[in-house]
C-alpha cells in the first residue's frame, strides 16, 4: 500500500513537542487509538514498545518507521509526525530523529505489512522528500506534502 492510501490529515502532527523515544511512542498510540478500527491505546503502544525492544525501527538520515502488527486492528493506517525538536530513538546511523511514519497493519497482514515498510523506507530514503516534509510548517501542510510526494512515487 502507498502512503496516500493510510494516512489522513488527522493523522498527521507537524512539530510535535515530545523529548523521548517513550513519549514519543505514547503521543502515536493515542492519535492512532482514536481512529476507525483501531484498538486501544495502551495495546498500539504496548505493541510498538514491545518492536522497538527487537530493535529500532531507525532507519537513519533522522527518520523512523515504528511499526507492529496488532490483533484488533482492521485495516493498515499510517500516521506521519515530524517533531519540534529531534530525539534519540537508537537508529541504526546515531542520528536523533526528527521524521516518523507509524504503521499499523492487522495481525494476519504480513505479507501487506512488509510490502508497505519497503515502500517507506523507500520514500524516506529520498534526501528530497526528507527536505520537503522537514520544511512544513503545519500538519496540513504536511499532510498535503505527504501525500504529493508519495503520489509522484507511486507513479
Amino acid at each position: 500500500m502507498n502512503l496516500t492510501e493510510l494516512l489522513t490529515e488527522p493523522r498527521t502532527l507537524c512539530h510535535a513537542e515530545a523529548f523521548s523515544k517513550k513519549r514519543v511512542l505514547e503521543l502515536a498510540s493515542e492519535t492512532l487509538a482514536g481512529q476507525p478500527g483501531t484498538p486501544a491505546a495502551d495495546l498500539i503502544f504496548s505493541s510498538l514498545l514491545n518492536r522497538e525492544r527487537l530493535g529500532s525501527t531507525g532507519i537513519g538520515e533522522g527518520v523512523a518507521i515504528p511499526h507492529c502488527r496488532l490483533p484488533d486492528c482492521t485495516q493498515a493506517i499510517a500516521l506521519l509526525m515530524t517533531l519540534g525538536e529531534p530525539i534519540d530513538f537508537d537508529a541504526i546511523d546515531n542520528r536523533p530523529v526528527d521524521l516518523l511514519c507509524f504503521l499499523l497493519v492487522p495481525e494476519d497482514g504480513a505479507e501487506e505489512h512488509l510490502q508497505t515498510l519497503a515502500g517507506l523506507a523507500e520514500l524516506f530514503s529520498q534526501e528530497s522528500v526528507r527536505e520537503s516534509l522537514r520544511r512544513c510548517e503545519r500538519s496540513q501542510q504536511l499532510y498535503d506534502t505527504a501525500v504529493s510526494l508519495a503520489s509522484q512515487q507511486a507513479s
